[in-house]
């Protein structure tokens, strides 16, 4: 192994380097030869370290995953403590706790956080099964407990119709911070210029929260065949 390849930092060089071109690119169509130079390593540092390029996707994902989910549940857990008890918390609050660190890392435009969100997005998207087995198995923790959180605090909602708004609001927030680009190339409007990101946070938490109390829709009860 090369001596570029053996500094200490070489680690996290490739973890940078992937994470980016994974976010730019899509893991499907970013090479291992890409990565390993845009972090000045080889291939050999990226097979001693990680193991493979699936080794490596789900060390970049996990990064900055398991700090993610721990700021969430400290979220609502403090909003828990705050409430007096977990069967007190505004839905609001749920929603913010679980939302409101992920939008932050989102805006974050030069210390790799917006660069992990899109890939996160990307993957959640990936059919590819070793991907969605690992993102069920890291995010199954703090799933539960916020879907529990909201079901506590939406006593009046039915589970099912709980579990499908937190659906949505996932959804939403996939798609808005995969980028303003979307947007314009939709639109052909350049919405906000260079302010997008700035005031992603509050319009997107505003439409989170209005979809959460949005009035329940007319459903049927399951096996009833009235159209």
């Amino acid at each position: 192994m090369s001596d570029s390849a053996s500094l200490p930092d070489t680690p996290e060089r490739i973890l940078d380097a992937a994470e980016a071109l994974f976010a730019e690119r899509g893991v499907e169509a970013t090479s291992m030869r890409a990565i390993t130079q845009r972090a000045g390593a080889n291939v050999a540092a990226v097979n001693y370290h990680f193991g493979s390029k699936e080794g490596l996707l789900q060390a970049v994902l996990r990064r900055r995953l398991d700090s993610l989910n721990a700021r969430r549940i400290a979220q609502l857990d403090a909003a828990e403590a705050g409430a007096g008890g977990a069967a007190r918390v505004k839905p609001h609050l749920v929603v913010q706790a679980f939302f409101a660190p992920a939008i932050a890392l989102a805006a974050d435009r030069t210390g790799g956080g917006q660069a992990f969100m899109r890939l996160l997005a990307r993957s959640s998207g990936n059919p590819a099964q070793f991907l969605r087995e690992f993102l069920a198995a890291e995010n199954s923790a703090v799933m539960e407990r916020f879907s529990a959180a909201f079901a506590r605090a939406m006593p009046d909602v039915p589970p099912q119709e709980v579990l499908w708004r937190f659906h949505f609001m996932l959804g939403a927030f996939s798609y808005a911070i995969m980028g303003v680009d979307n947007l314009r190339l939709l639109t052909g409007v350049d919405v906000d210029g260079e302010d997008a990101w700035a005031r992603l946070p509050d319009r997107l938490m505003a439409f989170l929260l209005g979809g959460l109390r949005a009035p329940l829709p007319g459903l049927a009860p399951p096996g009833d065949s009235a159209s």
